[in-house]
């Protein structure tokens, strides 16, 4: 095939890599045979795109960065036909690392409109929702599962098969152990939940009124006292069955590893908010 105008010339992309026409390769970057850049893709310098990676239309790959690597995983076997896959909108910054998927037709997944900080790593068979946050220096693990719009903070490390709900903020420098539930504020080593994302959630356009039905069931969830089941229970007794709060009684059910526990001290049952506490 002709170069491309927006291929650098010292790049080294293979002549069976699909380039559309409007996509560029920065300098001294490595595309291989099964890679696919969409409409506007960006790929900056010194990148290596290696085995099956997939970059949709208008996302960024940062300088440096290496996605389609093999997996860090002893199990992984050479020739095992997996890949990366990028949503559209997301942009990579410098030197991020995200690793294929350890079976065969498998996929790392990044969804559309994300920012993966740089420095982050993203380890092999995760799946990334949309509009996802990684600060930098984040370490995802194997398998796991971040939810969308999700937050994870700077130089957090994420144990494999964990889960992170959609809308949650996991602060900085916290070692998660166990799934994190949708709409929570989580931090610590181990994470522990701190309380309802409400920034987060007004910034998403949640109503008021669904605020605070996710206030009422953190609060019967963490300190009430029940363990989890048990509040479950309580929980669709005596609240509302809006959208978001199915959401959360399904993420709790699925859990595996168990959720984040609430802090050391927490006290016992707590009312109802008061109508004047912010939501």
């Amino acid at each position: 095939m002709t170069r491309a105008e927006g291929i650098h010339p010292t790049a080294l992309v293979d002549p069976a890599a699909r380039i559309h026409p409007t996509a560029r390769v920065g300098a001294f970057s490595i595309v291989g045979a099964e890679v696919a850049l969409g409409a506007d893709a960006e790929v900056g310098h010194h990148v290596v795109l290696e085995g099956r990676v997939e970059i949709a239309p208008r996302a960024k790959v940062g300088h440096g960065s290496v996605l389609g690597g093999k997996p860090q995983d002893l199990k992984f076997r050479d020739g095992t036909p997996s890949g990366v896959r990028i949503g559209t909108d997301t942009v990579i910054r410098e030197y991020v690392t995200i690793h294929r998927a350890t079976h065969p037709d498998g996929w790392t997944e990044i969804g559309e409109g994300c920012l993966v900080m740089a420095m982050s790593h993203i380890a092999h068979d995760c799946r990334v929702g949309d509009g996802v946050i990684l600060i930098n220096y984040s370490g995802i693990t194997g398998h796991c599962e971040i939810g969308e719009r999700a937050t994870i903070g700077g130089l957090t490390g994420i144990v494999p098969f964990t889960r992170v709900g959609a809308f949650a903020y996991v602060g900085g420098l916290s070692k998660v152990t166990q799934d994190v539930p949708p709409f929570l504020l989580a931090e610590g080593s181990p994470a522990v939940a701190r309380g309802v994302n409400v920034v987060g959630l007004r910034r998403a356009g949640m109503p008021p009124a669904e605020r605070r039905v996710i206030q009422d069931a953190y609060r019967i969830l963490y300190r009430s006292g029940l363990a989890p089941q048990g509040a479950v229970e309580r929980i669709r007794r005596e609240l509302p069955p809006i959208p978001p709060l199915t959401l959360l009684l399904e993420f709790i059910a699925g859990a595996r590893r168990g959720i984040c526990g609430a802090p050391s001290g927490e006290p016992g049952d707590v009312p109802a908010a008061p109508e004047s506490e912010p939501v």
